[in-house]
């Protein structure tokens, strides 16, 4: 009688599926508690648009200071820490990860006080409109454009140029908005993380993910001495990696991040690039790098060998660090592994935990593989 002014259920049906849902959350409740989820979501929701990644920075430090035998902060803002291992390494390798993320920078201030922005980085303008965002990680907006309502023809099937939005801080004017934030003022998505059924959904995950792998790759005993970088500016052009290449000089570096998962809706699997659950994704080139093919094809036979799941990423667009890092003096041997996340560079990216796990496994594994002088 379901829809009715009186429904009926059995109790002991009810009773039932209590306990089913008390178990669930129990069980749900213990397999987080077995992974540090709680330093994943600190690093996802601190804000740290490219070049001012100050606040991740601070969190980072606090983290890796007591696992590091030497850190350093470079002119430019990367942190670059060494660990010893029981050995010296045959290739000195450095590990890097970006600790920035795409996000706004307010360009303009009108009249009647909204602000005119360009994005930082890639992102989808579909994405912006309507979108709840802080301006200099204290002042609320919204991303403004005309009413639905008020919207003729195919504008309501368009995406809405940048050009044409504003952020609206409730500012009445000019004046009263200069009071609240400045021209070159940076802007993000709201601060944003939740976990369940094994995924998670966060902002940032490009490359809070990989930050994450690092800093508990530094937990561990290491076999070999080891470079940990977490690199500014990854999303405008790779140009902290390269810097801390630089002083590092390493021979071999392995960039870990969080890259595009095309397995959704609407999209062939042939296109997909990568998919969650999948495992870490391992690049062979994209449009600034080709990487070690003794590396690429090293790190799929580990997978292999130790059951570890991982995979190829079908498609060579986009960069990352390593297209600074691999031309760096006289060339370093490099290879990217990823965790796959769908929706990047959007307000909520999602990850599986099974893949950032695994991605920290194989990591550990090729790591050794590569200081030991093992991997080609």
């Amino acid at each position: 009688n379901m829809h009715t002014p009186a429904e009926v259920c059995d109790l002991e049906d009810m009773e039932n599926v209590a306990r089913l849902i008390a178990a669930y959350i129990t069980d749900g409740a213990e397999e987080l508690a077995m992974k540090n989820i709680e330093l994943l979501k600190k690093l996802c929701t601190a804000v740290g648009v490219s070049g001012e990644e100050d606040a991740v920075r601070a969190l980072i430090l606090k983290e890796i200071e007591p696992l590091a035998d030497r850190v350093e902060v470079t002119p430019l803002g990367n942190i670059v820490a060494f660990k010893q291992g029981e050995k010296r390494p045959v290739k000195k390798l450095m590990l890097c990860a970006h600790m920035d993320e795409v996000g706004l920078v307010v360009t303009n201030i009108t009249e009647d006080g909204f602000l005119k922005f360009e994005t930082v980085s890639g992102i989808r303008p579909a994405v912006l409109s309507g979108r709840a965002v802080f301006v200099n990680c204290a002042v609320p907006g919204v991303i403004c454009a005309k009413p639905i309502h008020l919207l003729k023809g195919d504008e309501r099937e368009k995406p809405v140029p940048v050009a044409q939005l504003s952020i609206d801080i409730g500012a009445k004017n000019r004046a009263e908005a200069e009071a609240a934030v400045q021209i070159g003022d940076n802007a993000s998505f709201l601060p944003f993380f939740e976990s369940s059924h094994g995924m998670v959904r966060a902002k940032s995950l490009d490359d809070r993910a990989g930050c994450f792998v690092l800093i508990e790759l530094m937990r561990a005993p290491l076999e070999f001495d080891t470079y940990f970088v977490f690199s500014v500016q990854e999303e405008i052009g790779m140009r902290g990696a390269g810097t801390a290449a630089y002083v590092v000089e390493p021979d071999a570096a392995i960039v870990l991040e969080g890259t595009t998962a095309g397995d959704v809706a609407g999209v062939a699997p042939v296109d997909a690039v990568c998919k969650l659950g999948g495992g870490p994704a391992v690049s062979f080139m994209d449009k600034r790098t080709i990487f070690s093919r003794a590396f690429f094809r090293r790190a799929l036979a580990l997978g292999a060998e130790h059951a570890i799941p991982c995979q190829p990423k079908t498609a060579s667009a986009g960069g990352n660090d390593a297209g600074s890092i691999h031309v760096t003096k006289a060339g370093v041997q490099t290879v990217t592994l990823a965790v796959p996340c769908r929706y990047i560079h959007g307000p909520a990216a999602m990850a599986s935990e099974d893949d950032i796990e695994n991605t920290i496994r194989l990591t550990a594994l090729l790591m050794a593989e590569i200081a030991g002088g093992r991997a080609g």
